[in-house]
């Protein structure tokens, strides 16, 4: 942790998606304690309340807030001074939009969870997309619980992917942690010598080459989408994607991998092609790491495809 910041360790969901027990099975874990004070600012109660005893044995104060309005960098500040924690944790209220969220200057995020109830998040999604975006958008892990009698788990994964392909998904039902799904249930043939990427399967590829490198390291792929260049793209690549609506209709964006071909050169941002392509995984600086980079067989003219990709 950086010393010179205050770290917030920040849990959201919606109400009754099981975040209290979250916090409270982590402050009880030995992994997690600290000899300093610890502030615990909740900003909804629901059913599940802190243990008294927890927080006297873990050095926790907590402090109950129920208006956004309130939650100010000032406010932050004064129970800063007040408490002298050595780290904060928040269980963010779920019907609060958490682009609203101020923190002081010197103070950082340093862990965002979300907590989401597998049983109602079908509903959530339906009603109140853009608030359930707001919260995974910068999450490091999203934890699914209930999930007991789901059957169609992988459309809730790539929903969640979408608005956040960078975070790590875990399913829970009451016996642990849930297999993710397998090769035979992919839209596409996985033995093929070229895997067809119809328009349809498109959001399902993108997410599963993300989360699943050893399944497709060194594949052949085949697939219609925009080409988009930039000034700082080297002379031979460019990215081949597609537009996707993430949260909201207002909400989109430009899924695709880097793409190596011959004739990039040639291509305008824009232009809809055929691309055929090996995958492999490799550093690369748009990534700030190692993802999927796309090297070219042939790159072709192709007719655009009008749909936006849904999750």
């Amino acid at each position: 942790m950086n010393e010179d910041r205050m770290p917030l360790f920040l849990v959201n969901g919606f109400l009754e998606a099981g975040k209290t027990e979250f916090l409270q099975f982590t402050m009880e874990q030995e992994y997690f304690q600290t000899e300093g004070k610890t502030l615990l600012i909740v900003c909804e109660e629901g059913e599940e309340e802190y243990e008294e005893e927890l927080l006297a044995s873990t050095n926790t104060t907590a402090v109950y807030v129920d208006e956004l309005e309130k939650l100010t960098p000032e406010y932050l500040e004064e129970l800063e001074l007040l408490y002298n924690p050595e780290r904060v944790l928040m269980e963010w209220n779920g019907m609060w939009n958490q682009d609203d969220l101020r923190i002081p200057k010197d103070w950082m995020v340093y862990q965002q969870i979300t907590i989401i109830d597998g049983s109602t998040f079908e509903l959530y999604v339906n009603n109140m997309k853009p608030l359930l975006g707001a919260m995974v958008r910068g999450s490091e892990l999203i934890i699914m619980n209930r999930c007991d009698g789901i059957e169609d788990l992988d459309s809730y994964r790539r929903t969640l992917k979408a608005m956040n392909p960078k975070a790590e998904l875990i399913f829970e039902d009451e016996e642990g942690e849930i297999e993710e799904i397998t090769e035979a249930d992919l839209p596409y043939d996985m033995s093929a010598e070229v895997i067809e990427i119809s328009p349809e399967a498109y959001g399902i590829w993108y997410i599963d080459t993300l989360d699943k490198p050893e399944r497709y390291r060194g594949k052949t792929v085949e697939f219609v989408a925009m080409a988009l260049k930039a000034p700082n793209f080297p002379k031979n690549n460019f990215v081949p994607g597609r537009m996707a609506m993430t949260c909201c209709e207002a909400d989109t964006s430009f899924l695709g991998f880097m793409c190596k071909a011959r004739n990039a050169r040639t291509l305008e941002t824009g232009q809809w092609v055929k691309v055929k392509a090996r995958i492999e995984y490799e550093f690369c600086v748009d990534y700030e790491g190692e993802g999927p980079v796309l090297y070219a067989d042939y790159v072709e003219p192709a007719e655009p495809i009008e749909e936006l990709v849904q999750f």
